[in-house]
């Protein structure tokens, strides 16, 4: 139990960033567009590093992001790209700042295709959060035969670093799956949930 008097999820407990995030982020249906595009390439970026990092340089990478407007981004030439790599704020992996222009690519493809980027993803679930109810930490999955067929999809879509690890994790922070452990007050058994959608 933490100081608050609030039993979280083991992961969440290490600093207030994260229990912050947990609290009022993590596992809670996202519907927007963009909000949903920041996740992804916030997921993306992840990939080797602790997400406890990826917290701490958010409001940088917003910044430096053009606060993650694929309208903009689609746009960033060498220059740009440059000058990113160049920011000690953000996570300097050229494989990386190059998947954030061609995720913002797939983006408006998969609009164009879907109506709307939470369309093409929530379908997957019936525009419904799959709700599990784990006892443990190692009952978590790291990835699922969802996540992998969403994966393959978005990467025929031309999407980058959405391997199926990045997926599932993907789907757990925008509720997707609601995957708070089931002594979290989280957990959407407990009555203490309180249920956000954006």
């Amino acid at each position: 139990m933490s100081a608050d008097g609030c039993v979280r999820c083991d992961w969440a407990n290490r600093s207030e960033l994260e229990k912050a995030y947990h609290d009022q982020e993590w596992g809670r249906p996202v519907y927007d567009d963009r909000r949903l595009f920041e996740m992804l390439i916030l997921e993306g970026m992840q990939a080797g590093l602790s997400w406890s990092t990826i917290l701490g340089k958010r409001e940088t990478m917003r910044e430096a992001f053009d606060g993650f407007d694929p309208a903009v981004i689609v746009q960033y030439d060498e220059r740009k790209i440059n000058a990113l790599l160049q920011n000690t704020g953000i996570i300097r992996n050229r494989l990386k700042v190059n998947a954030v222009i061609e995720n913002a690519k797939a983006y408006f493809k998969t609009q164009s295709q879907y109506g709307s980027f939470s369309d093409f993803l929530w379908r997957y679930v019936n525009h419904e959060p799959i709700q599990n109810h784990w006892t443990d930490m190692s009952q978590v999955p790291a990835r699922t035969e969802l996540s992998d067929l969403i994966s393959k999809e978005m990467k025929k879509l031309g999407f980058k670093f959405v391997g199926s690890t990045i997926i599932y994790s993907f789907m757990q922070a925008v509720g997707m799956v609601n995957d708070h452990l089931s002594y979290c007050f989280l957990d959407s058994k407990n009555p203490s949930i309180i249920k956000k959608s954006v």
